[in-house]
């Protein structure tokens, strides 16, 4: 069961490589679409944030180009050919492992930052997922190569996001099952802290050396922490994703609970240098033993349904702990 207990592209120069390499791997019916031709039966219209794109059939070969596609495709039973990396690991997240998928099985495309073009192409995809805020200077390229779905914006809106996937991979129903069980097993969890809108949880990454990010209700994990039932401390009841405070400034980081994660290498040396100073050990949930260090990719990385699966499992494992 999946709730478990427990850029920029290289365009230049590649642009026209990727058109031979698209024209290989067109089909008859998106030549026909190309012509003018009515979409055939089994050809659907999906509307999404650059316009709208005919996909034919299921998908099978997938290609995505964020951590949030990567996980609802995961999600919704399929293994991509190709994915991004982000820009602090060749690896791909911890949760494609949790999921069962061999990360071998999924070839790199470049990064979040700077997908490649010719190796996205290569793979002839028959569907490209990605979002407008990270790619929507390079929708037209990614078009020469596959039908491609973007949508409109990342993190909060991940259950949106993943019904977008669903309609894309003809796998809507699907989709809204797992959001409903979602929103039932938070509710679950969040009644194992009793009345958890009694309870102001603080979230902080730690990315590098110069500024902290404190979470908002606008961010992935404000909104399962929100459907959890859990409240937020006043300065990160904000519809942004998070304010960046100095690390001078940590004890913004207030609350009844405190998560924190780190970003790579520069943020787990960051989070070393910050949580053994005075500052953070003044914080009354650090003092109460009431802070834990979380996973970056389950809490950070997932922005989908395997992500908000994980931090469940976590915030479950915890209750004995941090309840009451």
């Amino acid at each position: 069961m999946l709730w478990g207990r427990t850029a920029r592209g290289r365009v230049a120069g590649a642009v026209a490589t990727v058109a031979v390499l698209a024209g290989c791997g067109s089909t008859d019916a998106e030549a026909e679409a190309g012509s003018g031709a009515a979409p055939s039966a089994d050809t659907r219209t999906v509307a999404h944030a650059a316009g709208t794109t005919e996909v034919t059939g299921a998908p099978e070969r997938v290609v995505v180009l964020d951590t949030g596609e990567l996980d609802a495709v995961l999600a919704l039973g399929l293994t991509p050919v190709g994915a991004v990396r982000t820009d602090v690991s060749d690896e791909l997240p911890g949760f494609v492992a949790e999921a069962g998928v061999d990360p071998a099985d999924v070839a790199a495309v470049g990064t979040i930052a700077e997908p490649d073009l010719e190796a996205i192409a290569a793979l002839e995809p028959d569907l490209i997922l990605s979002n407008s805020v990270r790619h929507a200077d390079v929708y037209d390229q990614l078009t020469q190569i596959a039908p491609t779905v973007l949508a409109e914006t990342i993190g909060e809106s991940w259950q949106e996001n993943l019904l977008l996937a669903g309609e894309a991979l003809d796998r809507e129903e699907q989709a809204q099952d797992l959001l409903d069980e979602f929103g039932a097993r938070a509710e679950e969890v969040g009644g194992l802290y009793g009345d958890p809108a009694q309870t102001e949880v603080s979230v902080a990454r730690f990315l590098d050396g110069t500024l902290v990010r404190l979470y908002g209700e606008g961010s992935f994990i404000g909104s399962v922490l929100a459907d959890v039932g859990f409240a937020r401390p006043e300065v990160q009841r904000t519809p942004e994703t998070f304010v960046e405070v100095s690390p001078e400034q940590v004890t913004s980081a207030d609350g009844d609970l405190l998560f924190y994660g780190a970003y790579g290498a520069d943020g787990a040396t960051a989070a070393d240098q910050v949580t053994a100073g005075p500052l953070w050990q003044s914080i009354p949930a650090v003092a109460q033993g009431r802070a834990v260090a979380v996973d970056d990719d389950r809490w950070f990385l997932g922005l989908g349904p395997l992500g908000a699966g994980l931090v469940l499992d976590d915030l479950e494992e915890l209750a004995p702990q941090l309840a009451g």
